[in-house]
């Protein structure tokens, strides 16, 4: 939230100050983080006058609260901020208030989801309106209300297509679009699904490759809006209302793990994958109701200029700052920046070691696997870091951004920041 300007009434009350700060805090939608990866799901919040000098103590701790296990991000509406958090032997759906982070109302979704790479939901909630959808480890995709988490409906998509879990969870993080909740299931009757918001009836299904671990996301691509699937072996352009397929572009790793999310960059596509495989820019053009696809630039295996893992990078001003996960006997990450348009290393921080990224206000906000925020400017001439600070334990979520206020998690707690200037 930014700072108010100063009352010129002296006979205001602190009450009345009180009622204003929530009332504009409630409507300030522009500064909502309301799914995966912001409003924009690239990474992106428009918020200015945060953090620009690392305090002598780092950010201000507003509040910390007991959540769950899980590797669910969290997303913000208003003062409710909700997450996945797995305890009690359930998947729950948690809602917090986001000012104090007191518990507004938890819902379990599904019995406790437990794997080799980690137990818990995957999968970030998104908040549309009313209703907040949720994603858990085995594939039931639920809607709730957000006012008190109670189930509008909850359907098992996995079943619903004919599939069976991916090998290390459902880990898609559930879209929206114009009444459509879109997830990636990877069952045989269809790799995409969308589901009527309203009913969880399924409105369409498209393709035959595995799900894999990324999160769907509405890109529009030489004018026409469409849904961008980065699944198991490929990447898939769809209609949004239909689900029909626009395009199609092979892209096939190791254990089906293709993870960050796809990116627009002037039109075109950037896709990434860890593990020595590397990156793609893909460029589209209309071929009647389709597109063709080709290759603006490639950068593959072991000596590929960026290599995302299961973080998706972050554009900015035609350069791609990400986490460069070089695979092998000891595998290490690097921080990396490149330059878009040509997908020329421009810096590299060797092994920088593993996190998440968000951007904003100009600056690089940093999760990192052992639990510090880092803060870095977003400099595509040098790396140049702010500070850094470990307030959390073991995370893979990329942090959530409101307000003014940064929110961090890992498999106990939930973190509150003030990284306002």
């Amino acid at each position: 939230m930014h700072h108010f300007h100063r009352c010129v009434r002296l006979g205001m009350t602190f009450a009345a100050w009180g009622l204003l700060f929530l009332t504009a805090f409630a409507e300030d939608k522009g500064s909502d983080w309301p799914q995966f990866l912001g409003p924009q799901r690239n990474g992106h919040s428009t918020e200015t006058g945060l953090i620009d000098k690392w305090p002598a103590n780092g950010p201000k701790e507003v509040w910390r609260k007991p959540g769950g296990v899980g590797m669910s991000g969290i997303a913000i509406q208003g003062t409710t901020a909700v997450t996945l958090v797995q305890k009690d032997e359930k998947q729950w759906l948690l809602a917090l208030d986001a000012q104090t982070g007191n518990t507004k109302w938890e819902t379990p979704l599904a019995p406790e989801y437990r794997n080799g790479m980690g137990n818990g939901p995957r999968g970030t909630p998104t908040i549309s309106g009313n209703f907040v959808y949720a994603f858990t480890g085995e594939g039931i995709l639920v809607s709730a209300e957000l006012a008190t988490g109670k189930i509008v409906w909850s359907k098992d998509t996995v079943k619903d297509l004919g599939g069976k879990p991916a090998e290390y969870g459902m880990a898609c993080s559930p879209l929206f679009d114009n009444g459509l909740v879109i997830v990636t299931v990877g069952g045989t009757a269809g790799t995409v699904a969308a589901y009527d918001f309203q009913t969880g009836k399924r409105k369409w299904a498209t393709g035959d490759n595995p799900a894999g671990y990324s999160s769907p996301t509405l890109l529009t691509l030489d004018g026409r809006k469409q849904i961008v699937a980065f699944v198991g072996n490929a990447a898939l352009g769809l209609q949004p209302a239909s689900g029909a397929l626009l395009w199609q572009y092979p892209y096939e790793t190791n254990f089906d793990c293709n993870i960050a999310t796809p990116i627009a960059v002037d039109g075109n596509v950037f896709l990434s994958s860890g593990e020595n495989h590397g990156s793609v820019m893909l460029a589209l053009k209309p071929k009647g109701e389709q597109f063709d696809v080709s290759t603006v630039w490639q950068s593959q295996g072991t000596k590929s200029v960026l290599r995302n893992e299961w973080q998706t990078s972050i554009l900015l001003d035609d350069y791609l700052y990400g986490l460069d996960n070089v695979g092998g006997a000891g595998p290490v990450t690097h921080l990396t920046c490149i330059n878009a348009k040509t997908g020329a290393r421009v810096w590299q921080k060797p092994r920088w070691g593993k996190g998440n990224l968000i951007a904003a206000d100009g600056k690089l906000f940093f999760s990192t696997m052992n639990g510090e925020l880092v803060i870095a400017r977003a400099n595509p001439k040098e790396y140049e870091e702010l500070g850094r600070k470990e307030y959390i334990g073991t995370t893979r979520q990329a942090p959530a951004l409101s307000r003014g206020m940064l929110y961090l998690r890992d498999d106990s707690e939930i973190v509150c920041l003030d990284v306002r200037r």
